[in-house]
């Protein structure tokens, strides 16, 4: 990209000022562009707009400060640029859908924004290929367009626990492709044989037994492990698949977890069939 060297140079002067006043007609004259083509530019090499990169960067710093000591939540928004604890929490519940005293308590996964680099970094893995016994899960439907979120009301709001009685299980994320409304079907939730708890609200989804190949996500930090999540769910798509002797069956695909256990690593299950 011939505009490289001019978008790191914004990014940078960004990171380094993300708890001053950034002037975008600033980041614009920096990159040497005008304000119309500046912004054109950044949105198409980060896929962000400046605004967006800023306000979704100034927020993953306040998490991951959040998590870090005794500070009030109000004056690390403020450092970061928030005039008023009610404006950060609105821009946090909107950008996560659960409160910041929320997760400051569960201490839950959030899929945090890292700063943008242009360099991929290389990302391999080898599964286990194996056959696995049919079973039955205990699931809430996802009601958010993004998948994330969900998961953050489900750990910040105890519903693994609330499911099994209060003992610590393994939690599952279920995906289907729904072809007649032309989107993701998505459902968390516990195996049928924990859910010894409340289970008003839930369904039931019965998972196949096969061939399947399990993918271990490379162990992360806490504010890491949601973007581990992604790229290993992108590399199974994108690299794995097309280059192995198996396709997609036409089935569940799930993940399953443990986030009381603190080990940031996932099992992310594919079914196969032969190509």
């Amino acid at each position: 990209m011939e505009y490289r060297e001019h978008i790191e140079k914004v990014i940078d002067y960004i990171e380094e000022n993300l708890h001053c006043e950034i002037n975008l007609a600033d980041c614009a004259r920096m990159s040497g562009y005008s304000p119309y083509h500046f912004l054109r530019i950044f949105r198409d090499a980060v896929g962000l707009t400046p605004a967006d990169y800023i306000r979704k960067r100034r927020i993953s710093e306040i998490s991951r400060e959040m998590m870090q000591g005794n500070r009030s939540i109000s004056s690390i928004a403020f450092w970061y640029g928030f005039n008023s604890k009610e404006n950060f929490v609105r821009a946090f519940k909107m950008e996560h859908h659960i409160l910041p005293t929320e997760y400051r308590a569960a201490q839950n996964s959030l899929k945090l924004y890292e700063r943008f680099r242009f360099e991929a970094d290389v990302f391999s893995l080898t599964p286990r290929i194996r056959e696995i016994e049919p079973f039955t899960l205990t699931v809430y439907k996802c009601d958010e367009d993004y998948v994330p979120n969900f998961w953050n009301k489900y750990n910040a709001r105890g519903l693994s626990q609330k499911l099994s009685g209060g003992r610590e299980v393994w939690d599952y994320g279920v995906s289907s492709w729904n072809c007649e409304k032309n989107r993701l079907d998505y459902y968390v939730g516990i195996a049928s044989e924990d859910a010894a708890g409340d289970i008003q609200g839930t369904m039931r989804l019965n998972i196949a037994g096969g061939l399947y190949a399990i993918f271990c996500t490379p162990a992360a930090t806490q504010n890491m492990f949601v973007t581990q999540i992604h790229k290993t769910w992108d590399y199974i798509s994108g690299v794995w698949l097309p280059d192995s002797a198996y396709k997609r069956k036409n089935a569940y695909e799930f993940e399953r977890y443990r986030e009381k256990s603190r080990l940031f690593s996932e099992e992310i299950y594919i079914p196969l069939e032969k190509k």
